[in-house]
């Protein structure tokens, strides 16, 4: 009987996951049944971990927005302020907030009083 000789699919399958795994360490860069375990692995932590770091950038944006406001000596906290910024239909997400909260407190504080200012008014205006 004559040798037959197998196709390259197989192969190119292999050194294409392998080339994923070429950074892993031991076995999970060597053996392809651990390179295809540890690939599996890896793209579920890092489908996992996006939606993490979105919570978590998420949580640094409003604790920085609300040490700032804090810190500015008027009795003011975070979700009033974001309250208000949605009454008054400004529309500015957490994350150009707290980069105005880093930048610039003075342009934040001017914010937060303008808005207070102004809805104080409208409540006061209703009530009479």
């Amino acid at each position: 009987m004559t040798r037959i000789k197998r196709g390259y699919i197989a192969r190119r399958r292999r050194t294409k996951i392998r080339l994923f795994a070429s950074s892993f360490r031991g076995a999970d860069s060597r053996l392809t049944r651990t390179i295809t375990q540890q690939k599996i692995r890896a793209l579920v932590s890092a489908h996992r971990d996006r939606d993490k770091q979105k919570r978590n950038f998420r949580r640094l944006w409003i604790t920085r927005i609300n040490a700032v406001i804090r810190e500015g000596g008027v009795y003011y906290k975070y979700s009033v302020l974001i309250h208000d910024l949605y009454k008054r239909e400004l529309r500015l997400n957490r994350k150009i907030l707290a980069q105005i909260a880093i930048s610039n407190i003075n342009c934040l504080y001017m914010i937060s009083n303008e808005i207070r200012k102004e809805v104080d008014c409208k409540e006061y205006t209703r009530i009479e």
